[in-house]
Order: structure tokens, then sequence, then C-alpha cells
């Protein structure tokens, strides 16, 4: 018994006789098997290489990222080692002033120390009440570290009214003279701030103070503790902004210094 068989006749256009072909059955379900099957794994070829080619599309991107990580990892690194420097830095300055630039933070309810005020004077003190109402006495128990000094507009870069002075947080500020409180407040640039009115005109101005220990108002004897020093307002360590003025116009605070006989 012969196996089934499939024919297929070809006929061309304008022949007289056609051709037949007989194909056993087994071929030509073979050859569908196969062509399916060819289809199959073209279209399996074609739904993975999606994946595939969308990844490799995207290594020159991942490239790009990586070399700014890497770029971004060495800032750091180079942002670390200028903070280690200036921890280096702020504990050698905390060394030359002699104490924390930075106080301690109160706890809740505590009651903060009581700073009473301190009289330079003596009784004894045997200079003319004319020299007590100038300001004429260094308003520091110590003389600190003088960090800038007065700098007028004709001299050249930037302007600069009076004496900064380094010293510790809490150091007392007295008052160079006697006087009246015209001003005691904060200013962004000075921070805490007590600004004295003295007799034949002259003023005199305190800042960057951590505590204020005198009111708008009050009169204060020379020598009298009228602030605490500190670093507030425009300032990047510890120091006494101290400026003097005479009808408007600013003194170099230093050339009263050698009117006051100690």
């Amino acid at each position: 018994m012969s196996s089934p068989q499939i024919t297929v006749v070809v006929h061309k256009d304008g022949d007289a006789e056609s051709r037949s072909v007989r194909l056993p059955l087994w071929f030509v379900r073979a050859t569908l098997f196969g062509g399916m099957a060819f289809v199959v794994l073209v279209a399996m070829s074609v739904v993975l290489y999606a994946p595939i080619a969308s990844t490799a599309a995207r290594v020159p991107g991942l490239e790009r990222d990586t070399q700014q990580l890497r770029s971004a990892n060495a800032q750091v690194l180079q942002l670390s080692r200028s903070l280690e420097t200036a921890e280096s830095n702020y504990q050698q300055l905390r060394s030359m002033l002699g104490a924390d630039v930075v106080p301690a933070q109160t706890r809740s309810g505590e009651v903060p120390a009581v700073a009473y005020p301190i009289f330079a004077a003596t009784p004894s003190d045997d200079r003319t009440d004319a020299a007590l109402r100038a300001p004429v006495r260094w308003p520091l128990d110590e003389p600190g570290v003088l960090t800038r000094g007065t700098v007028r507009p004709d001299e050249g870069g930037e302007e600069h009214a009076g004496l900064d002075v380094a010293i510790p947080v809490g150091t007392p500020i007295r008052a160079a003279g006697e006087g009246l409180v015209a001003e005691a407040s904060s200013h962004p640039e000075y921070g805490l701030f007590v600004r004295l009115r003295h007799e034949n005109g002259f003023e005199s101005m305190y800042g960057h103070a951590s505590r204020l220990l005198v009111s708008t108002g009050d009169s204060v004897a020379a020598g009298q503790v009228i602030a605490l020093s500190g670093s507030t307002g425009r300032s990047t360590a510890p120091h006494l902004h101290y400026e003097i003025f005479r009808g408007g116009r600013s003194v170099d605070p230093r050339t009263l210094l050698n009117q006051e006989s100690n």
C-alpha cells in the first residue's frame, strides 16, 4: 500500500499542457511545520532582540553617568579634606583665643548666669570728671588681638570704621566713658550692639556682642560692663567691633587712649 500523496498541478498560461508534481504527504507536512517553526523563531528573535538593542543604546549614557559620578565623588573627597583643614584651623583659633569659639548651648529650663555690672573706676580714681565723660578708656580688661584697624575711604581697600579685636566669647565689654545709652539693639551687620552718647559730640559703639546688659535710655559710668562679647551679626569669629565718632565723623579709638591716665 503506497503512502498518501498530494498532486500539485502547474499550468502556465498559453501552454497546451499542464505539469503535475506529486509530493508525499509527509513531505508537505514537514515543510509546513518547518516553515511555521522558522516563522516562530524569527518572531522570538525580534522580541528578544528589542530589549538587548535598547540596553545597548543606553550604554553610552550609562558610561557618561559613571564618569559624572566619579567626578562628583572626587569633589566630595576634596570637600572632605577642606573640612578637615577648616576643623584644624578652628581648633588652632580656639587655642589662640583661650576659650571655645562656640558657647555651650543652654539646656531647656536652665537659667542663664547673671553678669552684674562691674566698675573699673575706683573711689580713689584721680582722673578728672571731664576725662571720665569722654570715651578715652579701653573697653576691655585685656588688650585682645587687633585683627583689623580703621580704614578710611581715601586709604584704599574696603572702608572700615573702628577696630576689630579678637577676644573669647563672654568677655566683659566696658563703657569707654560716662554717657547715655542711645541705642541697645540688633543689626544685621553688627549683631547685638550698644551705642553710647558722650559729651562734646562723642559717640562710641560696641558690636557683635553675645548679650546686652544695658537698655536704651540707661545712664552708664566709665568702665561699667555694658555687654558680653560674642560673634553675632556678620562675623566669622568672636570679636569686639569698637567705633568712636565725633560730630558724625569716625575717629580712630587709638588716638584717644593716650589721653587716659591709669
